[in-house]
């Protein structure tokens, strides 16, 4: 699926995604600032949370809690190899019921399960992006 939007029309975005899903886990790539943080904030709000969301940059992962369950938010931006991720046990949220959302996944290609949802963002002219759902 694709998906051409502004900032303004991602809580629309969001909403379309959700009912296209295939699992719980979703990886998100694209470069830096074009909106992956943005749609994980309107994403967390659909699925029911009223968590403030925020990049866990430093914190590497965040936990909300919403009418649809537990919701894990990874930036992996900071992470130098996959030992770091091992460390600090994410094969452990991989593999739970929970929603698991991810931002800068690459590192982690070989431990993911089976079924994932991958989502791409690009910014275009005038400030467009294009999502592109795999």
């Amino acid at each position: 699926m694709e998906i051409t939007y502004n900032l303004n029309e991602v809580d629309a975005v969001a909403e379309k995604l959700l009912k296209n899903l295939s699992s719980k886990i979703i990886l998100l790539y694209g470069d830096m600032g074009v909106g992956k943080t943005t749609l994980v904030k309107s994403i967390v709000k659909h699925l029911g949370s009223d968590s403030d969301v925020s990049s866990p940059t430093f914190s590497i992962v965040n936990e909300y809690t919403s009418k649809s369950g537990l919701i894990y938010h990874f930036d992996l931006y900071r992470i130098n190899n996959i030992e770091e991720t091992l460390d600090f046990g994410i094969e452990d949220y991989l593999y739970t019921e929970h929603w698991v959302i991810i931002e800068w996944p690459e590192l982690i290609a070989e431990l993911l399960p089976d079924r994932y949802n991958t989502i791409n963002i690009d910014v275009y002219s005038e400030g467009n992006r294009v999502l592109n759902l795999h």
